[in-house]
């Protein structure tokens, strides 16, 4: 039976749902199918029977990825410890390097509350609210939640961030944030998330964005990105710094120029943000930047909306010249989340689906708030702290200007 809080799966329905379940979910296994009436079940027929494909699609995909990820190898790198690389014969562009195996799931005790995806790894809110493409405006009610989440979300950030040090591995980070997580009662929303294995991302220079954390110990000279997303009441908090590991990064004047073009990228966005702003403007600020400061601007990925979904509309791309829909409203959260390139601002995929590194191998910075848009500007919900870790550190000179950061012969959107 139904939850008693739970809601109706029909496109666009705002009832609580009933007892009806779709028979071809039952089938598959799909879990919480449930209509408020069989008149709602059929109108959103169309749209729901892609639930049904994309469940066995991604099953297969999951059993493809849990049987990838904790397999043994042939290929062991390190004899002594049993650690290797999984893809032995993938064509690098940097020096970084998995370190497999990676650790099993980490538990989530029962009553926590969880997101749909949380089971089989498939987000199906998210695929039937994107087919709308409507912006939520949120209510006092779901504002005050999306202040408590983000709180959450920073005091769990700033918890990783203390524990940054050469030697630590990005797995061990990882258990301290699902543990920080796990205390407040609250669920960390990478994980499972389209079959993501852990509980956060971390990002270690080439690495863009969606790094899994495994048995690599940060080195002296790193800079790593942690990436915080976290599940409480029913709304989602969405949040990322990149941190400096040991000195020998702080005295690297490249790293220092290309962690704090993105920290003032973001800065720069935020000042823009009020209602009536085109979600297409923060590109153009975040680019202008970045090229003065002889850094490219990553075109595959951008800002989203977080609320009780996870990812949705609207679209915030950061590079200028876009063409994104829509303006700014109070009540409406959004992510800005600048990911900054020394080199190239293109991007290539490892074998895992997951990691994206800088297709020259050269380092990438990123920085993320949540904001919500208020009647004359906006609430950096995932605001840094007097004592938060981590913090800018001195720009050094800008180099000369390069022609692939500055986008020439590199302009079209992947």
């Amino acid at each position: 039976m139904a939850a008693s809080d739970a809601k109706c799966k029909g496109v666009e329905c705002t009832n609580p749902a009933g007892t009806l379940q779709c028979p071809t979910c039952l089938k598959l296994g799909i879990k919480n199918s449930y209509f408020c009436s069989q008149d709602c079940f059929k109108r959103s027929w169309s749209d729901h029977k892609q639930v049904h494909k994309t469940a066995s699609e991604q099953a297969q995909s999951l059993l493809r990825t849990l049987k990838d990820l904790h397999k043994p190898t042939p290929y062991p790198s390190d004899p002594a410890t049993g650690t290797y690389d999984p893809f032995p014969n993938y064509p690098y562009t940097g020096a970084l390097r998995p370190v497999y195996p990676l650790s099993p799931y980490r538990p989530v005790p029962d009553h926590i509350r969880r997101p749909d995806y949380a089971e089989d790894g498939i987000p199906r809110s998210e695929a039937i609210f994107s087919r709308a493409s409507k912006i939520q405006i949120l209510d006092e009610k779901g504002i005050e939640a999306m202040r408590l989440v983000c709180r959450l979300g920073r005091e769990i950030l700033d918890i990783a961030a203390a524990a940054v040090r050469p030697g630590i591995t990005t797995d061990e980070i990882d258990e301290i944030v699902h543990k920080a997580t796990i205390e407040r009662n609250s669920y960390p929303s990478p994980l499972r998330y389209n079959h993501f294995p852990k509980s956060l991302c971390t990002s270690v220079n080439e690495v863009i964005c969606h790094g899994i954390p495994d048995q690599r110990k940060l080195e002296d000279g790193d800079i790593v990105n942690i990436d915080i997303s976290v599940y409480h009441g029913g709304y989602h908090a969405d949040l990322n710094e990149t941190y400096y590991v040991g000195e020998k990064a702080k005295a690297d004047p490249d790293t220092v120029r290309v962690v704090e073009t993105s920290r003032e990228c973001l800065d720069k966005a935020i000042e823009i943000v009020k209602p009536g702003m085109l979600f297409r403007e923060p590109g153009n600020v975040i680019e202008k930047h970045a090229k003065s400061r002889n850094c490219s601007v990553v075109k595959t990925y951008c800002g989203h909306g977080t609320n009780t979904l996870f990812h949705c509309a609207p679209n915030v791309p950061h590079y200028a010249k876009n063409k994104a829909v829509g303006v700014a409203k109070p009540g409406m959260c959004f992510t800005i989340e600048p990911m900054i390139n020394l080199g190239t601002w293109r991007d290539k995929t490892w074998p895992d689906n997951w990691t994206s590194t800088t297709a020259d191998g050269m380092k990438s910075a990123q920085f993320e708030h949540l904001l919500l848009v208020t009647e004359d500007g906006c609430d950096i919900l995932t605001a840094r702290k007097p004592d938060s870790p981590g913090g800018p550190v001195p720009m050094p000179e800008v180099a000369s200007t390069s022609t692939e950061a500055n986008g020439v012969n590199g302009s079209e959107k992947k």
